[in-house]
């Protein structure tokens, strides 16, 4: 007998989700997912810095003051944080979210010159000092921010819950960052489209998944547009300007974190963004300035 499909909305990290899995009826999938959406939801309120009582919170409120001592998971985090900026020349840096103090993506107003003046010098994880036991953001207005990888995270996590619980078919989605336990109950692949970044209502490609992860960053996401010229959210860390290259890049992965990752190290290295994916070896869909596709399959 195969079982039914079965979807659980719910909305986190200023995202709106699903978990979508094989079930028995509509209570057990509800339970089932229930327990992915509470691990989801822990680390939203562990990591978030809109809450003042999470760990990113009381690292940033120490800024310049004195170290804040870190958990194996928030270490292990550290440590990948710093990978992603050794590998990526420096520009993803979780230090550059205080740079979105200068751009307001709510209203076409490009920040002032001394705005950015005044925040580029608070930009930096090679001034960050972490031993794997404790965290030190050594001026005062500095902040860690883990929204380059953060949402991606938990979706690995969910996942990873749901595995244990024996989910074999379904997926967990949080606003477009996919994992997926494994194909449809009828053992057919899951057809994932990719946007179109220029028209919501269209697709460019559509993507056969059954097992892994699947991440997109574009410049579509969250953007002005000031005198004909778009300005995305995704900031280079050493000028503070927005990267332009890119229009959309999409990376199939292993794990949710790691082609989340991929998607935006390749938009912030612009113009090397594609040579980065190809030794990355993973498969990936990729759209430039000018709307040219670049791809690699497995």
């Amino acid at each position: 007998m195969v079982a039914d499909l079965y979807t659980v909305s719910f909305a986190a990290m200023g995202s709106r989700c699903e978990v979508r899995i094989a079930a028995p009826d509509g209570d057990a999938a509800r339970h089932i997912a229930m327990h992915a959406i509470d691990e989801v939801r822990r680390i939203e309120q562990k990591y978030s810095r809109y809450r003042d009582d999470s760990v990113v919170s009381r690292i940033n409120a120490a800024a310049g003051k004195h170290a804040v001592a870190c958990d194996e998971e928030t270490a292990a985090l550290l440590a990948y944080a710093d990978r992603l900026h050794a590998t990526s020349d420096g520009r993803f840096d979780i230090t550059s979210g205080v740079l979105r103090k200068a751009w307001d993506f709510r209203n076409a107003v490009l920040p002032q010159t001394s705005a950015l003046r005044d925040l580029l010098p608070l930009v930096g994880w090679d001034k960050v000092l972490h031993n794997g036991a404790s965290v030190f953001l050594p001026l005062p207005g500095m902040e860690l921010d883990f929204g380059g990888f953060g949402k991606e995270y938990a979706v690995d996590r969910a996942a990873e819950v749901l595995a244990v619980m024996g989910v074999r078919h379904g997926y967990v989605n949080l606003g477009g960052d996919m994992r997926f336990l494994g194909p449809r109950p009828d053992g057919a692949a899951w057809d994932i489209g990719i946007q179109d970044p220029r028209d919501i209502s269209a697709t460019v490609a559509s993507i056969p998944i059954s097992r892994g992860a699947l991440a997109t960053s574009g410049d579509y996401e969250r953007f002005i547009e000031v005198d004909g010229r778009r300005y995305c959210h995704v900031l280079d860390p050493r000028s503070g300007m927005p990267v332009s290259y890119w229009r959309s890049v999409s990376v199939l992965a292993p794990l949710a974190i790691t082609a989340g990752s991929c998607t935006t190290t390749a938009m912030l290295l612009e113009e090397d963004g594609r040579d980065f994916l190809d030794r990355s070896g993973l498969s990936y869909l990729a759209i430039d300035h000018d709307g040219r596709i670049f791809r690699r399959t497995p």
